[in-house]
């Protein structure tokens, strides 16, 4: 393992034990955002580098802004469990995963202090000038594992990382009172919808019928990109901040 770390901004290295090579010599051209869901940093940082957990991820950011990485970019951190993205299973041998000091929602869920999230930025934007990571693949740890995991939730600042550069970001429409597409509702519009959130790159069966699955994901998207409401309810402002999610991505990508 490498003696120091591969961001001159981590200014602690703590090693983890729990890592492996990425599969099939793969080059990460993912981040993945988590927030730690513990009550302190170091608390977090122990578990995150301790035999027992078998769990990692390539760095955390304390509150205070403080670095630490504790696996090396270039080998399989385990951060991601199970998830799926684009088609995609093994996240882990995909992704860069770093952890952001926070509570989170079973510890009342505090805000992002601005020292961290400057440090959430400056640590992003080292990782993609060195990295070849497309915006739409910089990603929660909900967007991935929907219903399974809500960080970093709703209140993390995504729109202030797409100012600065990172992340697919489209500012969202407003929500409304419109009911929108629910549970038991079966329409075209719900295959739609649908098939725009599996074009995007989440995982839902395209049936037609608005079950339980999709109302998982729909709540993913909504804490990531229309964080006003978290309800699962795809209502228009929902389903026309993915059209332009959608029509965004394609023609940076043209």
């Amino acid at each position: 393992m490498t003696a120091a770390p591969d961001s001159k901004l981590a200014t602690h290295w703590v090693p983890s034990p729990s890592f492996d090579q990425r599969r099939d010599a793969r080059e990460p051209d993912m981040l993945i955002v988590h927030y730690t869901g513990m009550e302190t940093c170091v608390g977090a940082r122990d578990w995150l580098t301790s035999e027992e957990s078998k769990v990692s991820a390539h760095y955390l950011i304390d509150e205070d802004g403080t670095i630490t990485q504790m696996v090396p970019e270039s080998e399989r951190a385990w951060h991601a469990g199970q998830s799926y993205w684009a088609g995609e299973t093994d996240l882990n041998s995909a992704s860069i995963g770093i952890e952001i000091h926070n509570p989170g929602h079973d510890f009342d869920y505090p805000p992002f202090p601005n020292a961290q999230m400057q440090a959430v930025e400056a640590l992003c934007k080292d990782i993609l000038g060195r990295r070849v990571i497309p915006a739409a693949r910089v990603l929660a740890h909900s967007d991935i594992a929907p219903g399974r995991k809500r960080d970093p939730g709703e209140r993390f600042d995504w729109a202030r990382l797409a100012r600065a550069g990172i992340g697919l970001w489209v500012e969202p429409i407003a929500a409304s009172a419109d009911a929108g597409l629910g549970l038991g509702d079966e329409s075209a519009a719900v295959a739609e919808l649908q098939s725009d959130l599996v074009d995007f790159g989440y995982g839902v069966e395209a049936t037609s019928t608005y079950g339980r699955g999709t109302e998982i994901v729909v709540e993913a998207f909504q804490r990531h990109f229309r964080p006003e409401r978290v309800d699962g309810r795809a209502d228009r402002s929902t389903c026309e901040t993915l059209k332009n999610l959608l029509s965004v991505r394609a023609s940076t990508a043209a």
